[in-house]
């Protein structure tokens, strides 16, 4: 009796030391989330300015407008945007408004995570997880931006869930649930959400007991249910009639399912408008090229403000070669190098990821990560069904799989995309170190050998990662220290004892030294591009004040006692130049070529209507180029009813998107021929009205 007693004090006991464990990984997540979170302003203003939209009206909020006039929609599906527009109702739209749902749900996948890693590999495995996800870096950057992810990724984990416990039971319930959030997934992210789910199938497909045409058959079920909802919304939209809805912004033909193939689809894995090899960087409004300047014209580079040398580029704080300084939107020449700008995707292949730029996102564990999946493949033998350590190797190794397959090859995307390895290696880090514990009782030299040789492998690519973007690798002496006293303890554990679990903790702290500091420096030095997610490299962001608007007082101040009320404050060629002063005004923008200047929002008969009406009454345009957004019809319309108005001229360089205005530091700041200028715009305030 009282032995038995004894055991369930020391089950007592664990219990809350694997609950103090978890909450200090949490508040660890916590802390890199919350800190420094006024240095990130109004984050990515293209939609923040969305969400001033949405909360103007219920037709705004239902369609997604992207800015308060509905003119033009936001080019994502709306469930992430809906949430964080439902904070910004309570909390304002500030910097937690719109941030806190993707930090919440940043470090609701930190829990989801370890107990789906905890219920079938063990505590160990579980908690190990966990904190690689809470350090990664570039989830870090993800949760402390508006684009959504942190939720679309949350959403993941909950559905593997679901589909571990279809697997597990057999019961179609769980399968049903599965599909409806991988549905509401698409309506964050659209084809994003589908990454994970050859693993989701394949889990339940080799792991689940039942005979295969009945597991065929519900899984068509769950095909049917997922695909109803993932495009609920989407047929809603294209069944409503164009003139009752705003156009669907970076569509081309104004349709959410061409949205969904083109521009959110294939252009993502053949490049920018299928130029195989040539991505158009869309760039993310707010950072860069995003509105009229304080001298009455648009910003020249940098965001309109000068550097240390009297220019307007960005300073490079010491950088060395390979950071990304240049963080505009680019064209970049071709599909390699370590290309500067908002697309920083260096050469596709089977390297990529493990090569700069892209491998100081989310790579840091990947060898280890690797190696277990590898050990968790040669461990036991495999059966039909698939037994449960190895449906770990299915589920996370499967989507991990996926992800870097797709990642090495696409020609388009975004490095905050990577955030999506985060979830999965982590949880093969922890179930990897977990089944070399494990493996230590029966074969201890084997186990040893393994777990050194796999942290030192993970350390030297390591320092190989941090190297282009830091000086010093002052955390790298560290980092070997503990290898080298994990080492000497694990081999001198028969004769110490308890050491074996000092040594074995040393040799996995080793390897969380590296992406632990940086992802420090990404909380402390956030990107010079706070439209777009990306972790520390290089730049500390010295004297630039990012939490601010580019709004020009003086063109306010002429604008507004000429203007009705309910009328718009003035087109301009994309969100790009209009976002800003969607935010400080609430009022309503004309983004003539929706987000970067694609498409034509209005044809030059609308827009006649539009002034004739008194709704419109001020363009900001080049109409001499006819290079901006909404086409050369615009630029003619303009030319012929509308007048100049002095004292607002500026020169600037299109370099963005052939036909729209990309980065306006692109000309003035490239130095390294990544960039393509399509030639100088001579930008003036037109006034409609005054015929």
């Amino acid at each position: 009796m009282i032995s038995k007693l004894l055991q369930n004090i020391n089950q007592l006991n664990e219990k809350w030391l694997e609950r103090l464990a978890l909450a200090a990984i949490v508040i660890l997540a916590a802390a890199l989330r919350f800190a420094n979170l006024a240095a990130l302003g109004y984050v990515n203003h293209y939609y923040t300015a969305a969400v001033v939209s949405m909360l103007k009206s219920w037709h705004n909020f239902f369609y997604l407008a992207a800015e308060p006039g509905g003119a033009v929609s936001v080019d994502k599906t709306p469930v992430g945007l809906w949430i964080q527009a439902a904070s910004a109702y309570f909390l304002g739209v500030n910097t937690l408004g719109v941030l806190l749902p993707e930090i919440l749900a940043g470090l609701a996948s930190i829990v989801v995570l370890y107990i789906l890693v905890r219920k079938y590999c063990g505590t160990l495995a579980g908690l190990i997880a966990a904190l690689a996800l809470a350090i990664t870096p570039i989830v870090i950057a993800t949760d402390r931006n508006n684009t959504s992810d942190s939720l679309l990724i949350l959403i993941l984990l909950l559905a593997a869930w679901a589909f571990l416990k279809a697997t597990a039971t057999g019961k179609l319930r769980f399968l049903l649930v599965g599909a409806a959030l991988l549905g509401i997934g698409f309506n964050i992210k659209m084809l994003e959400a589908f990454l994970p789910l050859p693993a989701f199938y394949g889990l339940y497909l080799l792991g689940s007991g039942e005979g295969f045409w009945r597991k065929a058959g519900k899984l068509l079920l769950a095909s049917a249910l997922l695909v109803v909802i993932s495009l609920s919304w989407v047929t809603i939209v294209d069944l409503t009639p164009a003139s009752q809805r705003p156009y669907v912004g970076s569509s081309g033909d104004n349709s959410e399912i061409s949205l969904i193939t083109g521009y959110n689809g294939m252009d993502r894995l053949l490049g920018m408008f299928g130029r195989g090899g040539v991505a158009v960087a869309g760039g993310a409004p707010g950072g860069g090229f995003r509105g009229p300047g304080v001298n009455g014209g648009f910003p020249q580079a940098n965001n309109g403000r000068p550097n240390a040398n009297g220019g307007f580029g960005r300073p490079n704080n010491g950088a060395r070669p390979g950071s990304s300084i240049n963080r505009g939107f680019t064209l970049p020449a071709g599909n390699s190098g370590t290309a500067s700008g908002s697309v920083d995707m260096g050469s596709n292949g089977v390297l990529r990821l493990f090569l700069p730029p892209l491998s100081k996102n989310a790579s840091w564990l990947l060898p280890f990560g690797l190696a277990g999946a590898l050990l968790l493949i040669a461990r036991g033998r495999w059966h039909w069904p698939v037994a449960v350590e190895h449906q770990a190797v299915i589920l996370w190794g499967g989507w991990l799989a996926t992800c870097m397959v797709f990642f090495s090859v696409a020609q388009f995307y975004h490095e905050y995309y990577l955030s999506f390895m985060g979830a999965p290696l982590a949880a093969l880090v922890g179930i990897g170190a977990a089944q070399v514990w494990e493996l230590r009782k029966q074969h201890t030299w084997t186990a040893a050998i393994l777990l050194c040789v796999a942290v030192a492998g993970t350390l030297g690519f390591q320092a190989i990662t941090a190297a282009p973007y830091i000086r010093a690798l002052t955390w790298l002496p560290w980092a070997l220290a503990l290898l080298v006293v994990g080492a000497v303890l694990w081999l001198l554990a028969r004769k110490l004892g308890r050491m074996l679990q000092v040594g074995f903790a040393g040799l996995v702290a080793a390897m969380l030294v590296a992406p632990a500091l940086w992802a420090g420096l990404t909380t402390a030095y956030p990107s010079l591009n706070q439209s777009l997610p990306s972790v520390y490299s290089g730049q500390t962001g010295a004297g630039a004040d990012l939490r601010g608007l580019q709004i020009n007082p003086a063109l306010l101040a002429y604008i507004g006692p000429r203007i009705a009320a309910n009328a718009y404050l003035m087109a301009v060629p994309s969100s790009m130049q209009g976002s800003d002063y969607v935010i400080a005004t609430g009022r309503p923008v004309l983004y003539l070529g929706g987000f970067m200047g694609i498409d034509q929002v209005v044809t030059p008969d609308q827009l006649a209507q539009m002034v004739q009406a008194g709704k419109l009454r001020f363009i900001y345009w080049d109409a001499r180029s006819g290079r901006n957004g909404g086409g050369p019809d615009i630029s003619s319309w303009v030319t012929a009813n509308c007048k100049v108005v002095a004292g607002f001229d500026a020169t600037v360089h299109n370099s963005g998107a052939p036909g729209g205005i990309g980065s306006a530091n692109a000309a003035t700041n490239s130095g390294s021929g990544s960039f393509q200028d399509f030639g100088a715009l001579q930008i003036s305030l037109y006034d409609c009205g005054s015929n």
